[in-house]
């Protein structure tokens, strides 16, 4: 099937906008650079999910984060994506994280934090309190007091034919004020009945249509979701020419060699002397 993809659709006699997502190597790829325990897996499937959703929900170029904190055993869970569909993302956790842990149970005391990036413009970040017992019910009560719109989000993670897979849907009330509250509590109940195996395995299309075979639905084009990281070795240079010599000193007398580790991908990038010294010989020119 066609998966890694983002679609969105219209219901045109209600006045309700819907979006579903469904992943598997972009999701995978997040998964595999650290052994996650399984709740945590899917928590970040979960946030991957939302991230896609409401980077759609954007009318501009630039990127959101959803950033997970809190004093449990997990202290951070972050996907960032862009207007591309362009996602990263890492999580860190200290001890135990018990199997079927819950969001509470993972996080502890803490909050959302959602920071929406444009190219142009300023620069928004909200912090969400962690009311509800799931991700979706925090990011429901989210667009509730900050967009004033009525949104359910569903999100499902787990395996199909051996492979992780994360998938999601939204469902919004359009913002022109025809929408009725009775119509949308009719597409929330249809939407509710969809199985994790469907989500996971049927295209766009006849996921639509097993939801609302009764309903007018435009169908958009769809986009591509991809994992993508931004690290390369030209940018860890950069990051070495902004730390003083004498701590690079330091560094390559006990480990021979700076590195850099990518959290995000799992890559690192290793520079010896006399690399380092380049690095901040040419970062001296270009002060000059």
């Amino acid at each position: 099937m066609a998966n890694n993809l983002l679609h969105r659709y219209l219901f045109e006699d209600l006045s309700v906008r819907g979006e579903l997502v469904q992943l598997d190597t972009a999701y995978q790829q997040i998964i595999a650079n650290k052994d996650y325990p399984q709740p945590l897996q899917n928590l970040l499937g979960e946030l991957l999910v939302a991230t896609s959703l409401l980077t759609a929900t954007l009318k501009f170029e630039g990127s959101i984060t959803l950033q997970l904190q809190g004093d449990g055993p997990v202290s951070l869970v972050v996907i960032n994506g862009d207007h591309d569909q362009k996602m990263r993302g890492v999580a860190r956790w200290e001890g135990q994280v018990s199997d079927g842990a819950n969001l509470h149970q993972m996080i502890g005391k803490g909050h959302l934090v959602i920071t929406i990036s444009p190219d142009k413009g300023e620069r928004y970040q909200g912090v969400v309190g962690l009311e509800g017992d799931t991700l979706s019910e925090v990011l429901e009560s989210y667009f509730e007091r900050s967009e004033q719109l009525k949104t359910r989000l569903w999100f499902r993670t787990g395996e199909h034919d051996g492979q992780a897979h994360a998938a999601g849907m939204l469902l919004q009330i359009m913002p022109d004020g025809t929408g009725s509250a009775d119509d949308f509590e009719h597409l929330e109940k249809l939407t509710e009945t969809i199985k994790n195996e469907e989500l996971f395995s049927l295209e766009a299309n006849d996921v639509l249509y097993r939801l609302y075979n009764q309903e007018k639905v435009q169908l958009f084009e769809a986009q591509p979701v991809e994992f993508f990281c931004g690290c390369s070795r030209e940018r860890s240079a950069g990051a070495i020419a902004t730390v003083a010599k004498e701590e690079l000193d330091d560094i390559l007398k006990t480990e021979g060699e700076v590195a850099l580790h990518c959290d995000y991908c799992g890559s690192t990038y290793s520079f010896d002397a006399a690399q380092v010294d380049q690095i901040l010989t040419a970062a001296k020119k270009n002060l000059h």
